[in-house]
């Protein structure tokens, strides 16, 4: 198999991020896996398999969130060869009622998970070497349904929906493809105990992070620039997008199950 491109994987080190790692350097990608530890960083570099002839893949730590550290991890990509695929998958979650989150946390959510997001991919889409390339935003189902205990979560992720879908209109002359994914429920260590009660009792589906990769190069390798994983997350969706007051019914029903969990912490 050949080696398809030079991919920038952020948040490489997690749960979907590792697993992403795996599945397109499987699939022939060479990977620029940054995270913030660089004992993990070279731990998973050097279990990944490699298709191409001398090269290898690389690592570069940094925090999205300072302009100096993604200046700095966007010019390491591209030191060697091109990058032609970016996965913004770094991110961060909060499982608590709203009034209880810290104005830090709220800070955190919303500064990781978006605003450092579109910085290094406007500095990613600056790069003059760039002139094709495909940039996948992972999202999550609750980027399309607000669900209680995860308003700043939500939030975020709402706006990382818009700012994709608005990024990918504006280039749709050019070739440059931004793609959304929307995982649901995934089984990562970054799960609290109250979120893995609370998906319990409530029934939810929770998918493994391979599912996610997979969904991941099932999206590259397919015309769309969005894809949700997992059924009723899918539906829940389309319907809060078009009667919003029917999962407004159906959450309530749920609330009780849900605060208790909140309400625990």
């Amino acid at each position: 198999m050949k080696v398809l491109a030079k991919c920038l994987l952020t948040g490489a080190t997690g749960g979907i991020g590792e697993a992403i790692a795996f599945e397109l350097a499987k699939q022939g990608y060479t990977l620029v896996l940054h995270g913030r530890n660089e004992e993990k960083l070279i731990t998973l570099r050097d279990r990944l398999p490699f298709l191409g002839d001398a090269s290898s893949h690389e690592i570069v730590t940094g925090d999205i969130t300072q302009t100096d550290d993604r200046n700095y991890i966007l010019e390491q990509a591209f030191l060697n060869a091109p990058v032609t695929l970016l996965i913004n998958n770094a991110g961060v979650s909060s499982f608590n009622n709203f009034i209880n989150i810290s104005n830090q946390e709220i800070n955190e959510i919303i500064t990781v998970n978006l605003i450092a997001t579109m910085q290094l991919t406007q500095g990613f889409l600056n790069v003059k070497e760039l002139s094709k390339a495909t940039i996948v935003n992972m999202g999550s189902a609750l980027g399309a349904i607000g669900f209680p205990g995860y308003s700043a979560y939500c939030a975020s992720k709402f706006g990382l929906r818009g700012f994709t879908e608005s990024l990918n209109r504006e280039y749709a002359n050019r070739d440059i493809r931004v793609c959304y994914l929307a995982p649901r429920a995934t089984n990562t260590q970054s799960n609290g105990a109250e979120v893995v009660a609370m998906n319990k009792a409530m029934g939810s589906k929770i998918d493994p992070p391979e599912m996610v990769a997979n969904a991941l190069v099932n999206l590259l390798k397919s015309n769309s620039n969005r894809k949700s994983i997992g059924w009723p997350e899918k539906l829940f969706a389309r319907i809060n997008g078009l009667l919003p007051e029917l999962v407004d019914s159906s959450l309530k029903k749920s609330l009780s199950t849900i605060l208790q969990f909140t309400e625990g912490k």
